[in-house]
């Protein structure tokens, strides 16, 4: 097990930014900056051992800096959309940013993904962790919110995610990682021959391509969405199925069929090519499958002179469900002031 830290370019502020590579016996890696608390790289073997980097990224903290896909990306305070980019909590209206049309979509500009994080690194359990603390009213929310992400790689290939945060305030609180995986290395086109599974009997669906849910949850059985068996990401994707036509494919999240609050396996991916496999477990009720219908980066933008194009990656984000705060049915969101939020999600590769 071991940490290096190296130097990884300066912010247009002047901030010292650093990359932490993360190794543990079996020679997996994983790397990640303080910019954004952001997973840059990720170093997998496959079924004979063969490393290969699965996640989508860009080779300097410019990418980083810009990186409209939110690669790697730590969410917050709010992962996901708030409808109309506003809520109320004990009576009180929050005016958020309006960065996707009229709503907000992961806090707004100015995201935990463009901050620079405190760190500590603890090299017994193979871990980095990040700290921030969030002002009352940042991106509009209410509350000091003291928040920590710690990254760390097991040695039996997992890498788990736990978030930390208290606020002196009632608040929201539902972060997430954004990392894009491809199982069979990132520089690969597409990830529509992945075999997915989701323990989910049903999804969230939304009312249009502004993607706002319904607020209702719907069942997955005999429809495009149902991942209960695995099958190819490829398969139904472009199916003529309203809620695939509004989003251009999986844009959605899953109601997950826990058996408690505790962490669970929820998902799993396949690359039938490499042989590598990805497990999910988290303690959250919802999953956010997004296929990367719109990404987009000019030739070369991507690592290693990748050239992403749309569903070369695929995202399982951990959290609770869109605009929660406005649904009664939903598990809400809100954070009491003085409680401790804690969550973690894992990545496990097999």
């Amino acid at each position: 097990m071991s940490i290096l830290q190296e130097g990884y370019g300066k912010t247009n502020k002047g901030e010292e930014i650093s990359e932490f590579i993360v190794e543990n016996k079996n020679g997996m890696q994983m790397h990640l900056i303080n910019y954004g608390a952001i997973l840059t790289k990720l170093f997998v073997p496959d079924q004979n051992g063969k490393l290969a980097d699965v996640v989508l990224g860009y080779d300097n903290l410019e990418g980083y800096m810009d990186n409209p896909g939110y690669f790697g990306s730590t969410i917050g305070r709010n992962g996901n959309r708030i409808a109309g980019s506003k809520f109320e909590i004990n009576g009180e209206t929050y005016e958020l940013d309006k960065n996707e049309g009229e709503n907000n979509l992961h806090g707004g500009f100015d995201g935990y993904n463009k901050r620079v994080w405190d760190y500590t690194l603890n090299e017994t359990e193979n871990e980095v962790v990040f700290s921030l603390v969030s002002p009352d009213k940042d991106q509009g929310f209410p509350g000091e919110f003291k928040v920590s992400v710690a990254y760390k790689l097991t040695e039996d290939n997992a890498v788990s995610i736990q978030y930390k945060g208290i606020s002196d305030q009632d608040t929201i609180a539902n972060m997430t990682n954004h990392s894009y995986f491809n199982l069979a290395g990132h520089t690969e086109k597409s990830i529509l021959d992945h075999m997915l599974w989701i323990k989910a009997s049903k999804f969230v669906p939304v009312v249009d391509s502004t993607a706002i849910p319904t607020g209702e949850l719907w069942d997955v059985a005999g429809t495009p969405m149902d991942f209960t068996k695995a099958k190819a990401i490829g398969d139904d994707v472009q199916a003529d199925y309203e809620q695939l036509v509004f989003t251009g494919g999986y844009d959605h999240n899953y109601a997950l069929d826990k058996d408690g609050k505790g962490i669970e396996k929820i998902a799993e991916v396949e690359d039938p090519k490499t042989g590598r496999k990805m497990e999910v477990y988290t303690d959250l009720p919802g999953v956010q499958l997004y296929v990367g219908n719109f990404i987009n980066t000019s030739s070369g933008a991507g690592k290693e002179g990748a050239s992403y194009q749309k569903r070369s990656g695929l995202c399982l984000e951990t959290q609770y469900f869109p605009d929660a705060i406005h649904q009664a049915g939903f598990e809400s969101p809100v954070l009491k002031a003085g409680e401790e939020y804690n969550t973690t999600t894992i990545y496990k590769f097999l």
